[in-house]
């Protein structure tokens, strides 16, 4: 579904502001447009091209004791679409109860870019990759390899109207590549994966070399059982793991005593040390590779974000600096409650080392005896108080001796807190643009870590997993 003639994004802000009969009113509208390619046993099986408009409408409605919003979100393309979802969110707002985080609501900011049309991909994104991945194709069928995958490339503009003179345009490119690849009696699996904002610096020969590497790798299988293991996380790894420590640093949660980054007798942790010196975990709209949007977007209010708070500029955050907890995600409710700056979300992630350098192919050879990890997936938080994290290892588990990759083991259950491995790990690389298994595709894609060396990773059990 696209926006037809005569009905562009802007025109439906326009039209659902001036059809709302609530005291105020914000529009998001987002024009998606993604194209994918999917391949399975060598071969290309599917590829397409999808187009599309949603449309959220936030309303505020002056109610007894304060003010009451109403949010209602669908895909709508045409006017009678977009009055549909005006007249439901005053409604509910109306029939709402006071908002708690209820703050003036920005005004009179305009994006110099305002007037422009929603940028789009194509499949030509993938001019360069495609013939590549189809050479790999054949390379892996004549070596007895198979690979399977998955590539996806979607450029979104978003435009945010208000009834108070906000008219905000920000376009986000999102790419993420994945390639798993198995031996010819599949009982060895591989996999290498990342983001992108153009595919320009993805290279598909590299990246079937590198599932090939793996396979080798795992050619010799060596059984081991539950316990502490010196582990490396490669920064995939690391993501996955970091991105609930940020996901889980909610102000208000931390301010009534429910997470670890709760003080104990009350109030939060800031300007508490929470990771070892040299430890800075941020946030930055403007961080190369990384770009995001450089103000609040939000359809909805929670514990960390707050339709209030739309419009509102973001800046680089730091959540850690030298090991000290610095930041936690405020909107401008929970900021009041805590009395510490508004630091709402921001849709990137960076940890830094200090002392971090060289790459996983030098903290390999520095190893005695230990484990190299691809990734983690199935994460689950067990204890908030601690951020006690427990999921299971995925597509290859490398054991290390003598600096030197010598086979591959059984995947593990593992038993860790992001927070507790920011203060113990023994060795970190320089950070690189990372993608996290778990979450990239569909929540958080844009991360950089470095691989940390982790001398005592808990490997509660032994998982069947593959």
């Amino acid at each position: 579904m696209t926006t037809s003639p005569g009905s562009t994004a802007q025109q439906l802000v326009e039209h659902a502001l001036a059809t709302s009969t609530a005291d105020d009113c914000i529009v998001l509208v987002h024009e998606v447009t993604s194209a994918n390619l999917r391949w399975a046993n060598n071969t290309l099986t599917t590829n397409g091209v999808m187009t599309g408009v949603s449309v959220t409408v936030v309303s505020f409605a002056a109610v007894a004791g304060g003010i009451a919003t109403g949010s209602v979100s669908g895909s709508a393309a045409t006017t009678e679409q977009v009055t549909a979802l005006v007249e439901a969110a005053d409604a509910a707002a109306r029939a709402g109860s006071p908002a708690e985080d209820a703050a003036e609501l920005l005004a009179d900011v305009t994006s110099p870019d305002w007037d422009l049309e929603a940028e789009t991909t194509d499949i030509g994104v993938y001019d360069a990759f495609a013939p590549a991945l189809g050479d790999a194709f054949g390379q892996a069928a004549a070596e007895n390899r198979l690979l399977y995958g998955f590539v996806n490339h979607d450029v979104t503009t978003t435009y945010l109207g208000s009834t108070r003179g906000l008219r905000l345009r920000h376009v986000q490119p999102t790419g993420h590549y994945g390639c798993t690849g198995k031996d010819a009696s599949l009982t060895r699996s591989a996999w290498v994966g990342g983001a992108t904002r153009d595919f320009r610096d993805v290279d598909a020969t590299r990246m079937a070399e590198s599932v090939a590497q793996r396979l080798a790798w795992a050619e010799r299988r060596i059984d081991l059982p539950a316990g502490r293991y010196d582990t490396i996380l490669p920064p995939s790894a690391v993501a996955d793991v970091m991105i609930d420590a940020y996901w889980g640093a909610g102000a208000r949660v931390a301010h009534e005593g429910e997470s670890v980054y709760s003080r104990r007798g009350g109030g939060t942790r800031i300007h508490d040390k929470v990771a070892a010196p040299g430890v800075s975990l941020f946030s930055d709209p403007a961080y190369r590779g990384l770009e995001c949007a450089p103000f609040v977007v939000a359809g909805a209010s929670d514990n960390t974000d707050s339709v209030f708070d739309n419009g509102l500029p973001l800046e680089r955050t730091d959540w850690i600096r030298d090991g000290l907890l610095t930041g936690l995600l405020q909107t401008r409710h929970s900021a009041g409650m805590t009395g510490q700056p508004v630091t709402p979300m921001i849709d990137n992630l960076v940890l830094e080392v200090g002392d971090g350098a060289g790459t996983i192919d030098e903290m390999v050879a520095g190893m005695k005896s230990g484990l190299l990890l691809t990734c983690l997936w199935y994460i689950r938080e067990v204890d908030p108080q601690t951020m006690l994290l427990t999921g299971l290892t995925r597509d290859g588990v490398y054991v290390v001796e003598d600096g030197e990759i010598v086979g591959a083991a059984n995947n593990f259950r593992w038993n860790e807190s992001p927070i507790e491995l920011l203060n113990r790990f023994s060795a970190a690389t320089t950070t690189v643009p990372s993608f996290s298994r778990e979450w990239g595709d569909d929540y958080f894609s844009r991360t950089a870590t470095p691989a940390l060396r982790i001398p005592d990773f808990n490997m509660s059990s032994v998982s069947q997993g593959v």
